[in-house]
């Protein structure tokens, strides 16, 4: 297959399943407000084995927020706070794969980015009540669940088949 047109397609594909996966959070009231345990964040682990997950991630989020109703403001500080994250364990994965340590530390980058700048949206943009340090802890423990956990469950799911699902050459 032609790399261009893989590139697309991976990146169509991740953020169709990110979309999905943030709705089915949102029906169980879990994608949006203080405490956010979106599935979706699991896939921000993707960008690991290939460079067509960013756009993908980064996409993907921009589309949940408009379709599950967030404001403006969130949607452009959420989704790049999802494209930070994603550039980030791009590089986890590009320059440390050999490391074995790298695959727990690409977890990182998503639950960093996201429990940094979120909280200030949480605040600023929806004003709601509590302070930044609790929107922190609230953000922060809801991607360790789906980054942390799930993500890092998803990766070594992934990684057996790495070569298969993201036509990687080791």
């Amino acid at each position: 297959m032609n790399k261009k047109t893989l590139f697309i397609t991976q990146a169509a594909a991740i953020a169709a399943i990110y979309v999905v996966l943030t709705h089915l959070a949102n029906a169980f009231g879990l994608a949006n407000y203080a405490i956010q345990v979106r599935f979706s964040e699991a896939l921000t682990v993707l960008p690991f084995f290939t460079p067509a997950a960013i756009p993908g991630l980064f996409v993907g989020c921009i589309i949940s927020n408009i379709t599950t109703g967030c404001m403006p403001l969130d949607t452009v500080f959420g989704s790049i706070a999802t494209l930070i994250g994603a550039f980030g364990t791009y590089a986890i994965g590009r320059f440390m794969r050999s490391n074995k340590a790298s695959k727990v530390l690409c977890t990182l980058p998503p639950i960093l980015a996201n429990t940094i700048i979120v909280p200030f949206v949480l605040a600023y943009v929806y004003k709601f009540e509590g302070s930044i340090p609790y929107f922190m802890l609230t953000v922060g423990a809801g991607e360790i669940i789906s980054c942390g956990i799930l993500g890092f469950i998803l990766l070594l799911t992934f990684d057996r088949r790495k070569k298969e699902l993201f036509d990687i050459n080791e």
